[in-house]
């Protein structure tokens, strides 16, 4: 992610991610496109949930909401 530009990533994904070795490892190895859409759709998931299943696709390799 370019630090100057990038959205703040919300504390539910924060914290999904750092339980989650895999996906932390998988979301760090995306462009920072692609960093920067998973964030952005983090932003618009109201439940914890819906944030697991974001982080659960990371691995997965499966689409994104």
């Amino acid at each position: 992610m370019d630090k100057n530009q990038s959205p703040q990533m919300p504390i539910m994904l924060q914290m999904a991610l750092a339980h989650n070795p895999k996906a932390m490892s998988a979301f760090l190895k995306l462009s920072d496109q692609g960093q920067d859409e998973i964030i952005k759709r983090a932003r618009e998931v109201p439940t914890k949930r819906e944030i697991q299943q974001i982080v659960d696709g990371i691995t997965t390799n499966t689409p994104l909401m």
